[in-house]
């Protein structure tokens, strides 16, 4: 995600931060190859001109703060013009536990509308919202089948009729969710492999029959600008609230993210991180120009931190830590929590400082994780507690019990003792101080 428009820009401050103060050329300069680094991260080429216009302005105006060099101050007035650029102008979709909120997803068909269904159920339902789907894909093979399927996955209802009317589907959904309770209703609408007259009718006839509160546009962010000019014939013809962008994991150049919202009028709502369910995020405009300038997220990270981890486990797992008490079973704990938190690439690219300075080919194996789980679930309970005691034949045992190499094995102690060893060294004195004086030399 945006990984080559990062390094791109990454690049041109590095060598614009190298530059003792900054002169019109330089500027001009700079400019021209920002102007590259977004046309080729297919970005629509009339907000790219506007975007480089109000840069440019600001830049070579009198906007220098005292506290910043000169190159970092270009950095902040990109960083800002990117949040204005997506800003979501404060759009919150608002669900009740006291009424039903109807939704309707609309786009074309192969850009993950169906499990978009689910994941904006599954997302709510976290919150304490009890939500329904409904199969209004008549046309697709195999569509209606797949929500339902999805709708076993997270134990979420979806309902479907043979009728190939939306609107009798729609009406025998909503009696459904009311007589049910139900406070949110996302309705799966039918899509074409491009823009269709008989489509277009139907999702018009429908909602103006079910009249929903919000209306998702569903883009791909693998197509780019063609996202972009499909969603605005989309809006032309219903003007819908939002759109989700989905598959933003892959080799997604960015294009559509950061034009969408100047060419539409309508705010990105949520973006798909991944394949998974949980893997749908609410969009914020400051956290992603944060990503792509390589300044990572840590509020995103947090959330997912808060999401995936047990405050009180982790309490006593820090506990234990403090008094050096830390065994493998604790180990296998923090593995586990960390699995849930996401893919490991996404997660350390989340981090300030780290994530732009990784290869932008870099691949991240959580392959690893799992097999340094498989190696300490091939252990003894006693084993876990009191590593000390694997001697060569227990390794070997470990080995032969896991499928990894002993080398494999050996090299996880070494880490575990060498991480216990740093533990007890910041526990003391002397380590604290370190610890104050690194601390301070960060300010």
């Amino acid at each position: 995600m945006f990984s080559s428009l990062s390094e791109r820009l990454d690049s041109i401050f590095r060598n614009l931060k190298g530059s003792g103060y900054l002169t019109e050329q330089n500027i001009k300069d700079s400019m021209r190859e920002i102007r590259l680094a977004l046309l080729e991260a297919d970005v629509n080429f009339k907000i790219v001109k506007k975007f480089i216009a109000e840069v440019e302005k600001r830049a070579v105006g009198a906007e220098v703060m005292k506290s910043l060099t000169p190159g970092q101050q270009i950095v902040k007035i990109v960083h800002e013009q990117l949040i204005a650029l997506m800003d979501t102008e404060g759009f919150e979709m608002k669900v009740y536990n006291n009424k039903l909120t109807k939704i309707m997803m609309v786009g074309l068909q192969g850009s993950g509308k169906t499990t978009a269904c689910a994941k904006l159920a599954a997302m709510y339902r976290k919150k304490g919202i009890k939500p329904m789907m409904v199969a209004c894909d008549v046309y697709r093979p195999a569509a209606i089948e797949q929500l339902k399927i999805l709708g076993r996955q997270i134990d979420i209802p979806v309902v479907s009729d043979e009728s190939k009317d939306v609107v009798i589907i729609a009406d025998k959904a909503l009696k459904e969710a009311y007589s049910a309770f139900t406070n949110l209703l996302i309705i799966d609408t039918a899509g074409r492999l491009h823009i269709d007259a008989d489509m277009m009718n139907e999702v018009a006839r429908l909602k103006d029959h079910v009249k929903p509160d919000y209306i998702f546009f569903v883009a791909d962010a693998m197509t780019g600008q063609d996202a972009v000019t499909v969603a605005n014939e989309f809006y032309n013809k219903l003007e819908f609230d939002g759109v989700i962008l989905t598959k933003l994991d892959g080799d997604a150049r960015g294009g559509a993210a950061l034009s969408i919202k100047a060419v539409t009028g309508r705010p990105l709502a949520f973006v798909g991180t991944g394949e998974k369910i949980p893997d749908l995020e609410v969009f914020y405009a400051d956290r992603m120009a944060s990503r792509i300038l390589g300044m990572g997220d840590v509020l995103s990270l947090i959330e997912k931190a808060e999401e995936s981890l047990n405050a009180e486990e982790e309490e006593k797992l820090a506990r234990k830590m403090l008094k050096n008490q830390f065994n493998l079973n604790d180990f296998l704990k923090q593995l586990q929590s960390i699995k849930k938190m996401g893919p490991l690439e996404s997660i350390i690219k989340m981090i300030p400082g780290i994530g732009s300075k990784l290869p932008a080919d870099l691949k991240i194996d959580d392959n690893a994780l799992k097999h340094v789980e498989a190696i300490i679930q091939s252990m003894t309970h006693k084993e876990r507690e009191k590593p000390e005691i694997l001697n060569g034949s227990r390794r070997l045992r470990i080995s032969k019990g896991c499928g990894r190499p002993v080398m494999e094995v050996n090299r996880l102690m070494r880490q575990f003792e060498d991480m216990k060893k740093m533990m007890k060294k910041m526990n003391s004195p002397k380590g604290m101080k370190q610890l104050e004086s690194m601390m301070k030399g960060q300010h």
